[in-house]
């Protein structure tokens, strides 16, 4: 059994923190209640019983149970459940290992029950605390007077925040690469194997971004009236964070497509130089060897016997190499 947090908020202030679970239909049966329960790495038997006294719809349950949930918004009778992801880039040797390679995006999936009396919130794990989440809302405490609402968009809020810290590192790894490119080494085997680790992330982080600016745009439908008046500006604010998240990972993805292409450019052009130098070379070394091959097989030639006739050949053989260095880094071949 995982740990929990709970809070009971009465007329928009904290009255009772960390409760027994056993006392949240206690606490609902008070007027102007407001119930907030927080599972880590909650049990079947613990989820199901919640579910039970709350009334929870057994897909969306099912949902919270699963692992890999896609970032979504789901309206049931009795309330909505939302699937949202934490996440963060973690670059030591400690990153966790998927399919051998070293994974340096790092996500916590969080689920969460609403309804306009109470929030029950899933973590799969310790990956995403939720002291930030307290914190903001006590923050905002003038705030929690609108009850449900309220704790959703503290909670959403930590979430993005989280985005852009994580497009802030993508963005500034993609400038030191993009710096890296033009110079004479090239990236090296491991250099290249975390740089498709972080591609790979990326495109992670997409997946999870996008999706969440259709959820909270279902969100903030008035037909559905979950968000008051009062604070759609607040959740106007995060649809707005969340959309320039998602404009940021397609610029990087962008980037990345130049990159890559740039590099393959890049790489050919090396190839090239190198072919031109070992050619160039090949063709100097091969006017000695012509020559003294040639004046080496055992017939008479100008000169044969004599010293003049080696002298001859020596001359030629400089002249020549001479006029073909020239040539070639005149061209820029060498």
């Amino acid at each position: 059994m995982g740990t929990t947090h709970t809070r009971v908020y009465v007329n928009g202030h904290v009255d009772v923190v960390d409760f027994p679970l056993a006392d949240v239909s206690d606490h609902l049966e008070r007027e102007g209640t407001v119930v907030w329960v927080d599972l880590c790495g909650p049990t079947k038997d613990q989820l199901h019983e919640l579910a039970k006294e709350l009334g929870l719809h057994e897909l969306a349950v099912e949902d919270a149970l699963s692992p890999d949930q896609r970032p979504k918004l789901d309206h049931y009778e009795s309330h909505l459940f939302l699937s949202c992801h934490a996440v963060r880039v973690q670059l030591d040797d400690d990153s966790e290992t998927v399919d051998g390679m070293t994974d340096v995006l790092r996500d916590c999936e969080i689920d969460a029950f609403v309804n306009p009396r109470w929030m029950i919130t899933v973590r799969k794990d310790e990956g995403f605390p939720m002291e930030p989440v307290i914190a903001r809302w006590d923050r905002s405490s003038a705030l929690a007077k609108h009850g449900v609402s309220f704790l959703l968009y503290g909670l959403l809020d930590v979430v993005i925040d989280g985005y852009f810290d994580t497009a802030q590192m993508f963005d500034d790894y993609y400038d030191t690469v993009s710096e890296g490119l033009f110079e004479e080494r090239p990236l090296d085997p491991a250099g290249q194997r975390y740089w498709f680790r972080m591609r790979r992330a990326l495109v992670r982080f997409h997946r999870l971004v996008v999706p969440m600016r259709e959820a909270i745009s279902a969100l903030m439908r008035r037909e559905h009236d979950v968000v008051p008046d009062e604070l759609y500006p607040y959740y106007q604010d995060i649809y707005d964070h969340v959309l320039r998240v998602s404009e940021q990972t397609d610029s990087l993805r962008d980037l990345v497509s130049t990159i890559v292409e740039t590099n393959i450019s890049l790489r050919d052009f090396r190839q090239n130089q190198v072919m031109k130098k070992v050619t160039s070379w090949a063709a100097i070394v091969a006017v000695p060897t012509l020559v003294t091959g040639f004046f080496g097989m055992n017939v008479p030639f100008p000169g044969y016997g004599r010293p003049g006739g080696v002298w001859t050949a020596l001359g030629f053989m400089t002249i020549a190499s001479v006029a073909l260095f020239v040539l070639f880094k005149k061209r820029g071949w060498l």
